[in-house]
């Protein structure tokens, strides 16, 4: 065992790249379920969009390129899961899971000629003086751009929700849909556009791992992650600046007990492995005490009708 091997200035650099996919997934699944929509289909959005981002990346050289085409990506899947729910009234549950299995196939179809290629690589974000900094330079100037949008759009989420009109007609279709039907506001459109921006959000935190985090194509990449994603918006109470740090607490957990194994620690790796969830849940629940409730309309259906 050598944890002197371990180097805390990388191992915090390392866990806000870790962080990154999550945050990303998890805000645009917050945003969808402050409108009163649960869209269980994360999963399935973000690996389309790591296989969109790769392989647009790849023929054109561009991560920039790649990057857009996976936020396209994970839009138009949401569509999908919009005729499902909002046109057809189909169970929102149901439609997540289906949604979720049919961007698993649909990627490993359109991966199989990208194994083993190797991606154009992203340039890092070089600040004069702020970059070249002992200790905080590579911690906090040092990484790649979209590292920085990711936080940047907690901040513009959470200002959205909390002190535009946007938000309060967000809020107030997630809380009463009826309600707010009945003011004169478009609930299916409303959601339709969370839906996507959700889908959007969803397919870049999935290039990012693609692109970035583990620079190449292989089946199944995302391993989870959605779902991590998904779990972390109800424990952090439906709170854009909960998600960040319920996603840098999974991050930093993961990238340690990576370290831990490297460094030849002697637990077992089948706990190790399991601890981020562990503690990321144990944490946030007891952040969660506050009694914050999910939107009153979450996963209800919505008769235009009414």
């Amino acid at each position: 065992m050598d944890l002197s091997a371990i180097n805390p200035v990388l191992l915090i650099a390392s866990l806000m790249v870790a962080a990154t996919p999550i945050l990303l997934a998890a805000i645009g699944e917050l945003v969808v379920e402050k409108a009163g929509v649960l869209n269980l289909g994360v999963e399935g959005m973000m690996i389309v969009g790591a296989i969109s981002g790769f392989a647009i990346s790849v023929e054109t050289g561009s991560p920039w390129l790649g990057f857009l085409a996976a936020a396209i990506g994970g839009a138009v899947l949401s569509l999908l899961f919009v005729l499902l729910t909002q046109v057809a009234l189909a169970n929102q549950v149901a439609s997540g899971l289906a949604l979720t299995l049919f961007g698993l196939g649909f990627s490993s179809l359109m991966g199989q000629g990208y194994v083993g290629v190797k991606p154009p690589q992203m340039d890092k974000l070089n600040i004069p003086i702020l970059t070249d900094l002992p200790v905080i330079g590579p911690i906090l100037f040092g990484h790649d751009p979209v590292l920085y949008l990711g936080i940047a759009l907690t901040a513009a989420v959470w200002a959205m929700l909390k002190y535009t009109r946007m938000g309060l007609v967000l809020r107030a279709v997630g809380e009463n849909h009826d309600a707010a039907h009945a003011l004169g506001y478009k609930v299916v459109r409303i959601r339709i556009m969370a839906i996507m921006f959700g889908g959007a959000c969803a397919g870049l935190g999935g290039a990012y791992i693609s692109l970035i985090r583990v620079p190449q194509w292989t089946e199944g990449m995302t391993a989870g992650v959605g779902w991590i994603a998904l779990a972390l918006v109800v424990f952090a109470s439906w709170k854009p600046w909960r998600a960040l740090l319920g996603a840098y607490l999974f991050g930093g957990v993961t990238v340690v007990q990576l370290n831990l194994q490297a460094a030849g620690v002697a637990i077992p790796v089948e706990y190790l492995a399991m601890s981020p969830y562990l503690i990321t849940i144990l944490v946030l629940v007891i952040l969660s005490a506050d009694k914050s409730r999910a939107p009153a309309s979450l996963g209800r259906i919505f008769h235009a009708t009414h």
